[in-house]
């Protein structure tokens, strides 16, 4: 057996940095100044809230194990003093739920509500994206592409069909009377704006056509409805750089009395002229003086910009070469609240700006922290947000005015290892291409002059993603950030690594030339790391390892089957590993005969295509219920790789997703993780 690491019997356990509360899900009350989130705490999903005067934290939910039945979505009644919550996750085609804790009954998806007064939290029935009425105790939400409602105020709601709609739909907006609701009818090769009249339950489309429509906005007036229109062409091909669109998008508005329609805005040729959204309730915030706000990368930069109801001119309101990521409207809708990376180009912070574009942004928050998803109170005088730093895992904080930002709730369990923690370094690697790219270093805190240690690099999945300069704000890049602290203390140098066509470094990074299915030019980065790594006097160029999930796992193997010279051992999450199998999760109708070129190239572009040259061992982790990345990939690469008597071994989770469901699991497959490294890599 190898010799351990040097730390493998020191510092805090993985299961110990995984254990504070995860938040997430940050929603105000319409009326009462009250926040509301998800939090997690080791697996166990909870509904959580905050109430002035004191904004002392509590739990309204009382789910108490890890069974992977994950609570989203939750929204707030109109008189604040409930709310609706999704549980569970969605079917796959065959109509089954996830259940990694092989729960005897099966699971399901379904919409739930719980009041504020201590009552449990009640089922209305099955399905998800609920919208209460912002008048009344009327909820809509979606099961299986129809829309169901049920009176939450009532002993025994009872969820009855709106309507009986063709397609699928989604995106439920209320007018602000809540006698309309809108929606988008998602028809496949189009889409349309639905809207029904409560009374009546008639049933309108507005402005049809052969595009697809999509992110209905209401008027504050409940007269107008704005709307995106993506032209119709022909599909893009995915996990491809896509720069320009045929036809630039639009922002149309329709009177919803006559349907009387019009073109408002659209976007340039060139950058810009395919629809990048950015994390939002809707991409069109229908703002104060008739200003619709909305997303666009005309300048090579995701931005937030603001055009006149009655058309005009766009006016950018965040100047800059940085990206805008999330938005909200303040309760008054005369200014945007939105987080990016402004100034801190590899963090996050909160940022405000004024909808007519009158005056600079103001930075809500700033410093060596990271904070996102702010939202304002009704009342306006308080803010709350999600708040991390290099040794503080995410948590809730709220401002008040000028004063100091302060925590709702109490994140740390006893004895969180908080000074045991590194601080990464923020350093540029040369892609052996010559593109220079971003990256982490975590250096062993014990590391001494003179002394080489292995040294792993790790790519986070996405690829749409970036890692930062501390605690990350998704779930799954959290467990990933405390992975890497947990190697670190385990001796390893680690160094997060990211690669192009990720976020946060504008639309040229993001679509790379060459990029996934059609090159694979991020390998590039990858190799640049590992050249960065073996160069490095504290590092033993002959331990220098991979690790990944997604399209980590999917840079892993390509690591491993290009560069095992460079590379020693890896350990692959659920990775990609035949690009024409990857597609065609996502699109079933993926014909590779009917696009014989590109498929040549993705397949060229795979892990599978250099398997001949794979030497190095390697750990291959994977759920078989997972619907984003097919279990077949791992299945098909273990055979290829033990054809040629390559070192593999396996963690297999039934019944487990593509983002692990149960904390766990989480916790077994890097547990798992570390022992493969200290075996393979940890020896001297």
């Amino acid at each position: 057996m190898a010799a351990p690491s040097p730390l493998a019997q020191t510092g805090p356990g993985i299961d110990t940095l995984l254990s504070a509360p995860f938040p997430t899900e940050l929603v105000a009350s319409p009326v009462g100044g009250r926040f509301a989130w998800v939090a997690s705490t080791r697996g166990v999903q909870n509904l959580w809230v905050a109430e002035p005067p004191g904004y002392a934290a509590r739990a309204v939910t009382t789910y108490a194990n890890d069974d992977g039945q994950w609570l989203s979505q939750p929204a707030w009644t109109a008189d604040g003093t409930a709310l609706v919550f999704t549980r569970g996750e969605g079917p796959n085609r065959q109509g089954e739920s996830p259940n990694p804790a092989q729960l005897p009954d099966g699971t399901e998806q379904a919409m739930l509500a719980v009041r504020l007064d201590g009552s449990p939290a009640r089922r209305l029935g099955p399905g998800n994206s609920g919208a209460p009425a912002p008048r009344g105790t009327l909820v809509a939400w979606v099961n299986r592409g129809q829309i169901f409602t049920a009176d939450v105020g009532a002993a025994d709601p009872k969820p009855a069909r709106l309507v009986a709609a063709r397609g699928s739909a989604s995106s439920l907006r209320w007018s602000p009377d809540g006698s309309q609701l809108a929606f988008v009818s998602n028809r496949g090769t189009h889409s349309f704006i639905g809207v029904v009249s409560m009374a009546t339950r008639e049933l309108r489309y507005l402005d049809a056509s052969l595009d697809r429509d999509s992110n209905p906005a209401w008027s504050p007036d409940g007269t107008r409805i704005a709307f995106i229109r993506e032209f119709a062409a022909p599909r893009a091909a995915m996990f491809a750089p896509r720069r320009t669109a045929d036809e630039p998008w639009a922002i149309r508005l329709v009177a919803v009395k006559d349907g009387a329609a019009r073109q408002v805005w659209r976007g340039d040729t060139g950058y810009g002229s395919a629809l990048q959204g950015i994390v939002a309730q809707n991409q069109i915030l229908w703002g104060s003086g008739d200003r619709l706000v909305f997303p666009w990368e005309k300048a090579g930069w995701l931005h937030l910009y603001s055009v006149s109801a009655a058309g005009g001119p766009a006016t950018r309101l965040t100047p800059g070469d940085f990206e805008v990521e999330y938005a909200t409207l303040t309760p008054d809708r005369t200014r945007v609240l939105y987080h990016s990376n402004q100034d801190d180009i590899d963090r996050r912070h909160v940022w405000m700006a004024r909808v007519d574009g009158s005056g600079a942004p103001v930075a809500v928050t700033k410093g060596t922290g990271i904070e996102w998803g702010a939202v304002m109170a009704d009342t306006g005088t308080a803010t709350a947000f999600f708040r991390a730093d290099a040794k503080t895992p995410p948590h809730v904080a709220m401002q008040t005015g000028e004063m100091p930002a302060r925590t709702m709730e109490g994140t740390l369990p006893a004895g969180f290892p908080v000074a045991d923690l590194v601080e990464p370094e923020p350093v540029m690697v040369t892609a052996t291409d010559g593109m220079l790219v971003h990256a982490q270093l975590f250096l062993p805190k014990n590391l001494r002059a003179g002394e080489r240690r292995p040294a792993l690099i790790f790519s986070h999945g996405g690829s749409r993603r970036q890692m930062l300069l501390g605690w990350h704000y998704l779930y799954y890049y959290r467990n990933a950030y405390a992975m890497n602290q947990w190697l670190a203390s385990r001796g390893y140098i680690v160094l997060s690594v990211n690669y192009r066509s990720g976020i946060g470094y504008g639309l040229e990074f993001r679509e790379a030339i060459n990029y996934g299915a059609t090159g694979g030019s991020e390998f590039q980065d990858i190799m640049g790391a590992g050249l960065y790594l073996k160069s490095r006097a504290d590092v033993d160029p002959a331990r220098i390892g991979l690790w990944g999930g997604s399209y980590g796992g999917y840079l892993t193997a390509m690591g491993l089957s290009r560069a095992s010279n460079l590379f020693a051992a890896g350990v692959d999450f659920h990775g990609v590993h035949d690009w024409n199998q990857g597609i065609r999760t996502f699109r079933p109708d993926y014909n590779t005969l009917e696009e014989a070129e590109f498929a040549r190239k993705a397949f060229e572009s795979s892990p599978l295509a250099s398997v001949d040259t794979w030497r190095s061992p390697v750990l291959l982790i994977h759920g078989d219920d997972d619907r984003n990345v097919s279990f077949v990939e791992s299945v098909n690469l273990i055979t290829a790789l033990r054809r040629r008597g390559v070192e593999v071994e396996q963690l297999v989770f039934p019944d487990e997703v593509h983002d692990f469901l149960r904390h766990a699991n989480w916790v077994r497959a890097y547990e798992a993780t570390a022992d493969f490294f200290d075996r393979k890599l940890g020896a001297r």
